[in-house]
């Protein structure tokens, strides 16, 4: 299903790919169809560039004829120490985008995939994820499950 897709971790020279692919992601689920952003694309270049330079967030990309063409962000929620239990990091999964034209070709899969594996590696045993209803099958296809002890308020 795959056809010539790398992945790789995302750094902060891919700041302003990402920001672009942010603002298409946000404008393609906006609600009202298309319209003018009220903020410039440089607003998400900033914070993406400051976040992944200091690692509090991380973000992998997926490639395709050496052009970004999909991204996931991951952001490590801290937990606070206790006398039985590792205190590993939850990780907030966030921001996963494939432009059009590669969805349905296993890019989301490989996505999600590297991010499972830093989450594995890094001792983490929970990702959490607010998800689409048009990506719900993926994540779960990718191993997410329903939680059965989350709460929400809004």
């Amino acid at each position: 299903m795959i056809t010539d897709v790398n992945v790789r971790e995302a750094d902060a020279a891919d700041a302003p790919v990402l920001a672009r692919l942010r603002w298409a992601f946000k404008q393609e689920d906006h609600d009202g169809g298309l319209s003018e952003p009220l903020r410039p694309v440089s607003h998400a270049e900033d914070w993406i560039q400051e976040r992944l330079t200091s690692k509090t967030w991380l973000a992998w990309v997926a490639e395709s004829d050496g052009e970004i063409c999909g991204h996931v962000f991951l952001h490590l929620v801290e937990r606070v120490p206790e006398p039985y239990e590792d205190n590993t990091p939850v990780g907030y999964v966030t921001n996963f985008y494939v432009v059009p034209e590669h969805r349905n070709r296993g890019f989301g899969a490989a996505l999600l995939e590297a991010l499972r594996r830093h989450a594995q590696g890094s001792g983490m045993d929970v990702l959490i994820v607010w998800p689409s209803e048009r990506s719900v099958p993926l994540y779960r296809r990718s191993g997410f499950q329903s939680p059965t002890e989350l709460l929400e308020a809004r």
